[in-house]
C-alpha cells in the first residue's frame, strides 16, 4: 500500500515535465485501487488550450481508461490546489479524493468556490507543499 506522498512524488515529476516544457509547472496523477490509471501536466502553450490543466487532462485520461465519467473511487494528486474550473470538473466527475500540495493563494477554488467539489469528495492539502511550492516560486521568478 502506497501513501499519499509516493504518489505526490509521481505528480511532482510530472511538475518537473511541465517545467522542462516551458508550462507552469503543475502535475497530476490519478490512482484507483493504488495504482496510477493516468498522469498529466500543464499543456496550455503547447495545446494553445486555456483549459488544458493537469488536473483536466489527467480526469479525461482516467475517465477513458475506466471507461467511466465518474471517478468516485480515484483519487487525483495535484501539486498545486485546483482552480475554479478544474475544480468544477472533478465534482462533475464526482472525485472520491483530492489530495494536493501547495496551496493557490489567488486562483484555488477554496478561496472562490469552497464548496464547488462533490459532497463526499475527501479533501487534504499541504502534502509536500514546500516542494510543490518551490517549484512554482523558482517558474515565476525566472519568468520576472
Amino acid at each position: 500500500m502506497f501513501g499519499d506522498e509516493y504518489f505526490m512524488r509521481m505528480a511532482i515529476r510530472e511538475a518537473e515535465a511541465a517545467l522542462e516544457d516551458g508550462e507552469i509547472p503543475v502535475g497530476a496523477v490519478v490512482v484507483s485501487q493504488n495504482r496510477v490509471i493516468a498522469r498529466a501536466h500543464n499543456q496550455t502553450e503547447l495545446l494553445k488550450d486555456v483549459t488544458a490543466h493537469a488536473e483536466m487532462l489527467a480526469v479525461t485520461a482516467a475517465a477513458n481508461n475506466l471507461n467511466n465519467k465518474y471517478l468516485n473511487d480515484c483519487t487525483l494528486y495535484v501539486t498545486l490546489e485546483p482552480c475554479a474550473m478544474c475544480a468544477g470538473a472533478l465534482a462533475w466527475a464526482q472525485l472520491g479524493k483530492l489530495v494536493y500540495g501547495a496551496a493557490d493563494e489567488k486562483r484555488g477554488f477554496t478561496r472562490h468556490q469552497p464548496n464547488v467539489l462533490h459532497p463526499k469528495t475527501v479533501i487534504i492539502g499541504g502534502i509536500m507543499e514546500v516542494v510543490c511550492s518551490d517549484l512554482l516560486k523558482s517558474f515565476f521568478q525566472r519568468m520576472r
